[in-house]
């Protein structure tokens, strides 16, 4: 580290993170290091005549945000093949951009739409019908995922994937017949979702220089949101290495703006512990650097401890060979000092986990592993004493922003009160962090998890939480940062905006700590800095940022509509420059994430093209 700034912000409203220093308004960095954070006077004679200085205009500022639980890799792979409902506000909206889509891609290529919304989300509540679907895509393949709970596919995917009258249901699963006995397009996760991400692994793939275009646009893209740290939990169809090659050749072409913790996820029933056995000869977490690195093992470490979370549908029972199967990889982990993470719903899968992890405490003490359970919606009090009590953690998502209505119908309202039960964890010291689970249930949003934590409302406007299990601001933003090193084992690295600790930081489009409750959901980030680099800007800072090539292939919903859709005053805006934003709700989104930054703008003229619209040059 250098003792002279290469880049100072200064004019901000900085939170820092640092109890000795909670509030600054100029922050110099060096490197990829934090050199010094607090006032401008004090801050400003740090750097030379060739030091960058940006002037934040009194904008708030935080540290950089960590996702703790996400599947990032997996979803770079693919993120230029998928069209994003995330944020939009009707299915008016959705369809209309589902139709221009399936207008724009050429056979043999699919329309998917896998993920990051809920119907409730929907002005309509509700989801489009499979004549509504089959009316605007005749013969383009369409798959539409909801949730864990459901996929909608038209007819012409139905052909893609061959099922028809004679395919039978798969276990734990339905394929939706007619009268007839045919296959009508939808199928149901009965709970087990194995279903929805085989027939999706059935259509074309991206070939690998279009993967690693994709992973930088979506890289990229939760640069926007302000996101600058994730660890990734694996997931299923996941393979390591295979599925690991892009983004170790991003890792070493120094083309990644997002650093990546990964935790290995077993793909085997039945063969977990040789994957695991095989694993930890070739890996060892911490091994790498700041940007990419292993973490450890799971959210898979056994596939009969893996409950499912679709509240509509009973909890399932784990069966009976579950602690016999999950006790010789736990053993085999603690042995070689692998941290652990076990995806877990409810907290009779929770109470049987422990059970196995306390046996095996007694003869490998799993302390110092941070060793997590991923979700564990329904915790009891008890379970939590334990978690404790063997040091490990909890890592909470907002599926519950998704998916509250359908519990509350299940379950009761009073139910759902404490579901997760995040501040009784937190009053009872044990390690919590938040994440989403994305990108094929909830959004990659963190501010939709921010708003959750902090309204207890669901993403359809239903509240949840009484006040004694939501969250202040400040807390809420501390585990969507310094809390979440904690599951990644780099406490004091980052997280914070302090002298030493790496340069990771956003100015935010809003501030955070001010705005209405109702519009923390909206907050995007204007700059974001990772390592002491500018990785993306906006508004009056997006010229800051480095160009990134047109998304690939030319036909990527990226192109058209970006990623997490800005709310409707950002389309209103631009209606006071363009007359055709209000047009149709395909010219109003699309202007809109023009407007935000979505579209670079060496892209705008073809970007307008597309549209068929000749406002491009407001």
């Amino acid at each position: 580290m250098t003792a002279t700034a290469d880049l100072i912000l200064h004019n901000g409203r900085i939170t820092t993170n640092d109890r000795s220093n909670p509030e600054a308004d100029a922050i110099a960095l060096a490197g990829e290091h934090i050199l010094a954070v607090g006032r401008a006077e004090d801050i400003l004679p740090l750097g030379l005549e060739t030091t960058r200085r940006i002037d934040l205009g009194g904008r708030r500022v935080v540290p950089g945000l960590i996702d703790s639980h996400m599947h990032i890799i997996r979803g770079g792979l693919n993120y230029n093949l998928e069209l994003r409902w995330d944020g939009v506000r009707s299915l008016a909206d959705a369809m209309a951009m589902l139709k221009a889509q399936v207008a724009a891609t050429p056979a043999p290529q699919w329309v998917r739409v896998v993920g990051g919304f809920t119907e409730h989300q929907f002005a309509e509540k509700r989801l489009p019908t499979l004549q509504e679907i089959n009316a605007v895509a005749p013969d383009t393949p369409v798959f539409i995922l909801h949730l864990y709970d459901r996929a909608l596919l038209n007819a012409a995917a139905l052909r893609a994937v061959g099922y028809s009258k004679d395919t039978p249901n798969p276990p734990g699963a339905e394929i939706v017949r007619d009268a007839a006995g045919n296959p009508t397009g939808l199928l149901i996760a009965q709970p087990n979702a194995l279903i929805l991400y085989s027939t999706l692994a059935k259509g074309p793939k991206l070939p690998p220089e279009y993967q690693k275009n994709s992973t930088r646009h979506f890289m990229r893209e939760m640069n926007r949101l302000g996101v600058t740290s994730v660890i990734d939990a694996g997931g299923g169809f996941q393979n390591y290495p295979d599925d690991y090659q892009i983004i170790e050749d991003l890792h070493r072409a120094g083309e990644m703006t997002v650093r990546i913790a990964y935790n290995l996820f077993t793909q085997k029933p039945k063969e977990e512990l040789a994957d695991f056995a095989s694993w930890a000869k070739e890996v060892t977490p911490g091994q790498g650097d700041d940007t990419y690195r292993p973490n450890g093992a799971g959210e898979m470490l056994v596939y009969s401890a893996a409950d499912f979370e679709d509240f509509r549908f009973p909890r399932p029972d784990m069966p009976p060979a579950m602690e016999g199967d999950l006790e010789p990889v736990v053993r085999l982990l603690a042995e070689q000092r692998w941290p652990f993470r076990l995806h877990a719903t409810y907290d009779e899968t929770i109470s049987r986990a422990l059970d196995v992890f306390e046996k095996v405490d007694r003869d490998v003490p799993l302390s110092g592993l941070n060793w997590f359970f991923d979700h564990a919606e329904t915790i009891s009090t008890k379970n939590i004493e334990r978690v404790a009590k063997l040091g490990g953690g909890i890592a909470v998502q907002h599926r519950m922003a998704y998916q509250g209505e359908y519990f509350i119908e299940r379950y009761g309202s009073e139910a759902a009160e404490a579901t997760p039960p995040i501040a009784k964890m937190l009053e009872m010291g044990v390690p919590v962090g938040a994440g989403t689970d994305a990108t094929r249930v909830a959004s990659y949003n963190p501010w939709v998890s921010l708003s959750w934590l902090v309204t207890g409302h669901t993403v359809g406007g239903m509240p949840l939480y009484p006040m004694r299990n939501r969250l202040d601001r400040a807390t809420a933003l501390g585990l969507w940062t310094e809390a979440n090193t904690w599951f990644s084992r780099e406490e004091g690295k980052k997280g914070a905006l302090k002298p030493g600790q790496l340069a990771d930081l956003v100015v935010l489009s809003s501030d955070y700590f001010h705005v209405p409750e109702a519009e923390i959901a909206d907050i995007t980030s204007v700059l974001t800095v990772l390592g002491g680099k500018i990785v993306w800007g906006d508004d009056e800072f997006h010229r800051l940022a480095p160009p990134l090539p047109p998304a690939m292939p030319d036909w990527s919903p990226v192109r058209t509509f970006g990623g997490y859709q800005k709310a409707p005053a950002k389309a209103a805006k631009l209606a006071l420059f363009c007359g055709c934003a209000s047009a149709c709700g395909v010219h109003g989104h699309a202007h809109a994430a023009a407007w935000s930054g979505h579209v670079p703008a060496a892209d705008s003229r073809s970007f307008w093209g597309v549209l068929g619209c000749s406002c491009w040059a407001f």
